[in-house]
């Protein structure tokens, strides 16, 4: 039987980016999503662990980024997404989730074989992470509605890509939470 995690990739944001204004629209609409994917996942106690990118700021740690985000002018987006005291933290440099961090280390430990992939944006960073989750022989499940996009037509095509290329299984958070395991 598979273990599965449920990842939430940069969704601790302060939106003062480069295609913030392009993202937030799609940004609003995951949030929702993957708060109640979030709830659902914790009432199974499956592992949740949120892969963050630390935007450059080499000498912060999670909490830190959170409290930033909080504060900041789209913290509304982050409240409801908040990492409780199970949940694991890795910070990131890159796009990928594996890209120079522990996250494989992370999950071979824990057993885990199977990664829900949640977050943004889905035509950068959740499609990389799915192609180096792919490539290191881990199952992956992408709830569409719990990904946020800069733009559409190219998540789209992400989507589509990491169905066919990687075999990862597209689907709602709904089909999703009718499984045993999420």
């Amino acid at each position: 039987m598979s273990k599965t995690a449920l990842l939430v990739i940069d969704m601790i944001n302060t939106y003062d980016h480069k295609d913030a204004d392009l993202l937030l629209p799609s940004a609003r609409e995951v949030v929702p999503v993957v708060a109640d994917l979030l709830r659902h996942a914790r009432g199974l106690s499956v592992p949740v662990i949120y892969v963050n990118d630390n935007f450059g700021e080499w000498r912060s740690h999670h909490g830190e980024l959170l409290d930033e985000a909080l504060n900041g002018p789209h913290g509304s987006l982050v409240e409801p997404l908040k990492p409780d005291a199970e949940s694991l933290f890795v910070l990131k440099a890159r796009h990928s989730v594996f890209f120079e961090t522990p996250l494989e280390y992370l999950l071979r430990q824990q057993n885990i074989d199977q990664l829900v992939l949640t977050g943004q944006v889905t035509e950068q960073c959740v499609l990389y992470s799915a192609l180096d989750a792919h490539i290191r022989h881990f199952d992956v499940v992408v709830p569409k509605d719990a990904v946020a996009h800069i733009h559409e037509d190219l998540a789209r095509a992400a989507l589509q890509m990491m169905e066919r290329n990687m075999g990862a299984r597209v689907c709602t958070s709904e089909e999703l939470r009718r499984r045993p395991a999420l």
